[in-house]
């Protein structure tokens, strides 16, 4: 058993609901154990400066658990291992720099949270020697080894919602109203609350979209006497033989920015069913607000679960949901990989068993 009674915890990558109540399981389990926790500001920047970091006991987490975004704020920018930065002493490597600080600080062990960004950066710490465990978070499901992500149920959650209300100005106009949801390149969110909100088309990045196929499924449901079409559209949707849309090139330690795809898919179905359409963006408000149930309880569970890896001496490994365990698997089996939606996935012969068409 190694000898662990001081431990850092971060969080880093996009915000998702339920961060927070992983930070309190981490506190109180490791508190539980006699393990003092401290809290590392922004991500791996917490590592940089001496005063970017604050104790955390029992008390600073109470109330927490049902809060969305992080009280330890997070960055997205880019990886500790590409580029130098400056500092109060200096410039220097990034990735040194935190090794240095992790010794400065006294911290026998890290609990990184974060997306496969977050994990592969904390796997490439592990080798350098920082005892660690991963706790895997992200909105978009699209992590390899765990069947769920704390988030995603929330962000599903709200886009089913959302679609619900669109569903009513859209049956009131007779229009067709295109509903552009995040995910990144997997198309989770897009297709669970699609069919849950009952969408009439759902446009994938693992499925390339024809959309004089979309359109006629548009007019097939006129035929019927259904005057409105909803179209749930994932960010990283895109069309037979083309590219997905970007609202930003890459450019320095930031990745692109996928977006806009709502737009020109509404404009070019106007055209081909000559029917009013608007395109709705749900953006960053699938973020924000309160974690569900599921989330709250799967996020308590990494936590705790991520004390328990660290205690046992199981490092470079993250937390992952086998249901109906939590279980640890290797980083190194995980990093540099991308869940997306398989092609005989249960979900999408139930969409189009219900007559929903995915563009192909």
């Amino acid at each position: 058993m190694p000898d662990i009674s001081r431990i850092g915890v971060l969080t880093g990558g996009g915000d998702a609901p339920g961060l927070n109540a992983v930070i309190r399981a981490v506190v109180k389990a490791a508190s539980n154990c006699n393990c003092e926790v401290i809290g590392l500001e922004d991500s791996f920047d917490g590592l940089i400066e001496p005063n970017r970091w604050r104790k955390l006991g029992p008390r600073d987490v109470t109330g927490i658990l049902r809060v969305g975004g992080t009280i330890l704020g997070t960055t997205n920018r880019g990886n500790p291992f590409l580029y130098p930065i400056e500092t109060s002493g200096g410039t220097k490597d990034y990735s040194a720099r935190c090794v240095e600080m992790y010794h400065e600080l006294k911290l026998d062990a890290l609990v990184v949270i974060g997306g496969d960004g977050t994990l592969a950066i904390a796997h490439r710490f592990a080798e350098a020697g920082l005892p660690l465990v991963g706790v895997p978070k992200t909105i978009d499901n699209d992590i390899v080894g765990t069947t769920n992500t704390f988030g995603f149920d929330t962000a599903v959650s709200f886009a089913t919602d959302a679609i619900d209300r669109l569903h009513v100005t859209a049956e009131a106009h007779h229009r067709v109203i295109v509903v552009e949801v995040m995910g990144r390149y997997a198309g989770w969110i897009a297709l669970y609350s699609g069919v849950a909100g009952g969408a009439d088309v759902i446009l994938i990045p693992e499925i390339p979209y024809d959309l004089e196929k979309v359109a006629q499924r548009i007019r097939e449901r006129d035929q019927m006497g259904a005057r409105f079409s909803i179209v749930v559209a994932a960010e990283g949707a895109k069309p037979i033989g083309g590219k997905a849309t970007l609202l930003k090139e890459a450019e320095g330690a930031f990745v692109e920015r996928l977006g806009g795809v709502a737009a020109v898919v509404a404009a070019q179905l106007e055209k081909l069913t000559g029917k009013e359409t608007r395109s709705v963006v749900l953006g960053h408000l699938q973020r924000g607000g309160a974690p569900t149930s599921f989330d709250r309880m799967l996020a308590t569970r990494f936590g705790a679960r991520a004390v328990e890896l660290l205690l046992e001496g199981t490092f470079d490994h993250m937390v992952a949901f086998h249901p109906p365990d939590i279980v640890g698997v290797p980083l190194a089996d995980i990093v540099g990989k991308t869940r997306t939606i398989p092609p005989d996935f249960d979900v999408l012969r139930t969409a189009k068993a219900m007559g929903v068409s995915l563009g192909d």
